[in-house]
C-alpha cells in the first residue's frame, strides 16, 4: 500500500499541448550556419583528432625527415658530387613528393568514419552538405603546412638556401599546399568508394608512386629516353616541382605557375562531383 501510494504522489501532471508547443517555439529559432562556417567546424574537428591521436603527427614530422635525409645522402654524391649541392635542386622537389604522398590519409580518415557511422549522423544536420569533406580537407592543409616546414627546416640545416627569399618560400608553399587540397579530393572519392581504409591505401599507392616518382623530383627529365620524357613533363607532379623550385629559387615560371593552378581546378572539377554524389548515396 504504501509504495502505491508513493508512485502516485511521484507522478508528473500531464503537459498540455498547447503549453507544449509554447514552449517549444518561445525563442527565436538559431540561424543555420554558412557554408563557410560548417565548413570550419569540421576542419577543426580534424585537428582535434589529432589532439587526441598524436601519432597522426608522424606522417608530416618524422615521416619527411626521413624522406630529406635518405634521398639527399642516397644520391647526393652520385648525381651532383656532393649532399649540399644536390640538396639545392632535391629540396623542392622532395617538398612537393612528400606532402602529395600524405595526401592519402585524407581517404583513409574519412574510410575510417564512415566505417563508425559518423557520416550518417552529419547527413541529418541542416548545414550544406559539402562542408564535411571541405572540413576534411582544410584540417589536412595545416598538416601539409607543417610537413612542409619540418622539411623547410631540415634542408636548411643540410645547407639549402632559398634565393627567392621568404616571399619565395612562402609562395611556393601556398602553391603547393592549395595543389594538394585539390589532390586529396581524389583520395576522399576513393574513401567513400572502397570499403576497408587498407583498400584505399593500397590503391593510393599505385596511383601515387607512379606520379611522384616519374617526375623530375630527382633528376632532371632531360636524361630520360624520349618516351619516358613524354609523361615525365606532363605529370602534375613535375608541373608542380617546377613552379615550387623556381618559385623557391628567384624565378617566377608564370607556365609552370598556370599549369599546377589548371591542374588543381580540374582535380576539384572533375573529383568534387564524383565525391559528393557518392557521399550522398553512401
Amino acid at each position: 500500500m504504501s509504495t502505491t501510494t508513493t508512485v502516485e504522489s511521484g507522478e508528473l501532471a500531464p503537459v498540455r499541448t498547447d503549453s507544449l508547443a509554447d514552449l517549444l517555439v518561445a525563442k527565436e529559432r538559431p540561424p543555420r550556419p554558412s557554408a563557410w562556417s560548417a565548413s570550419l567546424t569540421f576542419g577543426w574537428r580534424a585537428v582535434l583528432k589529432i589532439k587526441h591521436v598524436p601519432e597522426q603527427l608522424f606522417d608530416v614530422t618524422a615521416f619527411p625527415i626521413m624522406m630529406v635525409l635518405m634521398y639527399t645522402y642516397l644520391f647526393g654524391g652520385a648525381l651532383a658530387g656532393s649532399p649540399k649541392e644536390y640538396i639545392q635542386f632535391l629540396l623542392p622537389g622532395i617538398l612537393v613528393m612528400s606532402v602529395v604522398m600524405i595526401t592519402m590519409y585524407t581517404g583513409v580518415s574519412v574510410n575510417t568514419d564512415i566505417e563508425k557511422g559518423v557520416f550518417d549522423r552529419f547527413r541529418s544536420l541542416p548545414i550544406w552538405r559539402p562542408s564535411t569533406m571541405v572540413g576534411y580537407l582544410l584540417g589536412d592543409a595545416l598538416r601539409y603546412t607543417l610537413a612542409s616546414l619540418v622539411m623547410l627546416a631540415v634542408g636548411l640545416i643540410l645547407g639549402y638556401r632559398a634565393q627567392g627569399g621568404v616571399a619565395g618560400v612562402l609562395a611556393g608553399i601556398a602553391l603547393l599546399v592549395l595543389f594538394s587540397f585539390a589532390f586529396s579530393w581524389i583520395w576522399t572519392m576513393f574513401g567513400l568508394l572502397l570499403r576497408t581504409e587498407k583498400s584505399v591505401m593500397g590503391v593510393s599507392m599505385m596511383v601515387i608512386f607512379p606520379l611522384t616518382f616519374l617526375s623530375n623530383v630527382f633528376v632532371d627529365p632531360s636524361t630520360m629516353p624520349g618516351w619516358l620524357q613524354a609523361f615525365v613533363n606532363n605529370s602534375p607532379v613535375t608541373h608542380l616541382a617546377s613552379a615550387v623550385r623556381g618559385l623557391m629559387a628567384g624565378d617566377w615560371p608564370a607556365d609552370e605557375i598556370a599549369w599546377s593552378l589548371g591542374w588543381s581546378a580540374l582535380f576539384v572539377a572533375v573529383f568534387g562531383p564524383i565525391t559528393m554524389r557518392l557521399y550522398n548515396r553512401k
